[in-house]
Formats: structure tokens, sequence, C-alpha cells
């Protein structure tokens, strides 16, 4: 279909973030339609998706520790994967100002990474979260958002931010706003979100801080994305040259030969018009002269 065909050239011709939110996009829109589909029938895949979900559960998260990577591209609803692509299309956009590609890319799963670790850490440690352990799973992009949105504050603090309601802001107060309100409701309903948004903004000021040094901490994310698209991507095998030496030398010693013996009657004519003149030779060397002339 034409429109599939679009998708996947935009997907293959845009940017990293454009790529991430496709991902993500993609991943909604199937689970949903999954949902919808099953509820027709009076089903539910309610429980297979916590399977994707990253848990607080220590002894939950040992059986599916893929989760941890899985997550971050799995979201509750519209509202909540459109505010984190929205996020992640505009800072996005920001941060490969300053960054390339590949450390959007690898900062994405850092921060995805650092805000789930810190998320089962809190729930284990403090007792305020102990009733909730064992029921509670986390999902959703805004941890790795926060990362790319902590490291371009870093990177450029006073790059200047224009919003509806509140004219231009620089970034490093929009950043300690965002990270403040985290920090305030740490115990609210959603405490894990908040949590996992203080650990991704942790990797992203962590990844800013260790770049102007000249240390790369995505490096190593980036290293296994890249043999894991090598081994999906498919690269058709150039077909084998052919060189036939026989036939090329026959066909190269004929041609010489040719050449030799027209170069040797041009020679003999040339010098029969230097002796008798032009009108002794016959109509065939002349003939040979004039299509000698136009070589």
């Amino acid at each position: 279909m034409a429109i599939i065909t679009d998708l996947k050239e935009t997907f293959r011709r845009g940017n990293i973030y454009i790529q991430l939110i496709y991902i993500n996009a993609g991943v909604f829109i199937l689970t949903t339609l999954l949902e919808v589909m099953l509820q027709l029938f009076n089903r539910s895949l309610e429980g297979a998706f916590e399977w994707l979900e990253l848990p607080a559960s220590l002894t939950r998260f040992i059986i599916q520790p893929w989760s941890l990577l899985t997550y971050m591209f799995m979201h509750a609803g519209l509202m909540h994967i459109l505010f984190n692509m929205l996020w992640l299309y505009w800072f996005g956009a920001l941060f490969l100002n300053f960054f390339s590609a590949k450390h959007l890319r690898g900062l994405y799963i850092l921060g995805g990474i650092c805000g789930g670790l810190l998320y089962m850490a809190a729930y284990n440690i403090f007792p305020y979260f102990s009733p909730m352990i064992d029921y509670s799973f986390m999902l959703g992009a805004s941890a790795s958002v926060l990362a790319i949105v902590a490291a371009t504050a870093y990177r450029e603090p006073n790059y200047p931010i224009r919003l509806l309601l509140f004219g231009t802001v620089r970034l490093k107060y929009l950043a300690l706003i965002v990270i403040g309100t985290d920090l305030l409701f740490i115990t609210s309903s959603n405490a894990g979100g908040h949590i996992a948004h203080l650990g991704g903004a942790l990797a992203g000021l962590w990844f800013a801080a260790g770049l102007s040094k000249g240390t790369d901490i995505t490096s190593w994310i980036n290293k296994i994305l890249d043999v894991i698209v090598s081994l999906f991507s498919f690269k058709p095998r150039k077909p084998k040259m052919k060189v036939h030496y026989g036939t090329n030398r026959q066909k190269d010693y004929d041609y010489n030969t040719r050449k030799k013996v027209q170069s040797e009657e041009i020679d003999r004519i040339l010098d029969k018009l230097k002796k008798s003149g032009y009108e002794s030779l016959t109509s065939d060397e002349k003939k040979s002269l004039f299509d000698a002339s136009k070589r």
C-alpha cells in the first residue's frame, strides 16, 4: 500500500527523534488495536502487557529483565504518549543542534535505564512504597525524554525557549522547574513516574558533563545497537565479475593483427601516391585512403 510505503520512507529518511517517535507510536497503535479486538470478544491482554512494563518488585524483575528496555516504549493512553512525543519532538530537534544523532539514540536508552533503576531502587529502599511493590509497574518514555532535556539544558543553559503563556524562558529554568516538580510530587499517585524522571534527568546531566570532558557514556549502548542494526539490515550481495582471459586475449590479438595490416596497406598507398600521383590509385585504394582519413 502507498501509505505504508510512505511511512517506511519517512522513517528511513527521518531524524533519530522522528524514528523514535515512529517506534513509540507504532507500539502504542499495535497494543491498543490488540486490546480493542480482544475486548470485542470479552477478552483482555492487560496481564500480558505487564511483561513489557517495568515492575517495582525485584523478584518479578528477575524473571522479566527485558522490561528495563521495553517499558520506555510503552504508554498508558493517548494523552500519555502525546505529551511524551511532543517533548521528544521539541527537545530532540534542539538536542541535535549541539550533539549527534547517535548521542540522542544512546541517551534515550540510557535515560530510560537510569530512570527505571532509580524507580526500582526507591520502591525497594523506602518503607513508604513497601505496600505498593507487588502490584506497581511503570511504563512510558518520560525518563528518556527528561534525559534529553537535561543534557541540552546543561550544554546550553541560557538558550531561550518561547512558552505560549509565559513568554521567553531560559532553558536552565525550564529544566529546573520540571525537575523541581518531580521532587515535590515524589509521593503522589504517580510516584514511580516522578522518580523515573529524576533518574532520567540525572542520566542527561551525567552524559553532558562527561562529554564536555571527552567521555561519551553512551558509546557502549551505541556499539550494541549498531551490531543489532547490522544483523537485521539486508544488503544484497554484488554479483561476482567473471573474466574470460582466453577469449579476451584472442580478441585483442585479432584486433591488433587487423590494425597492423591496415596500417601497412595505408603506408603502401601513400608511397604509391607520392611516386605516381593520385590518378595512379585504383578505386579501392582511393576508398581505403578516404576511410583512413576519417579515423
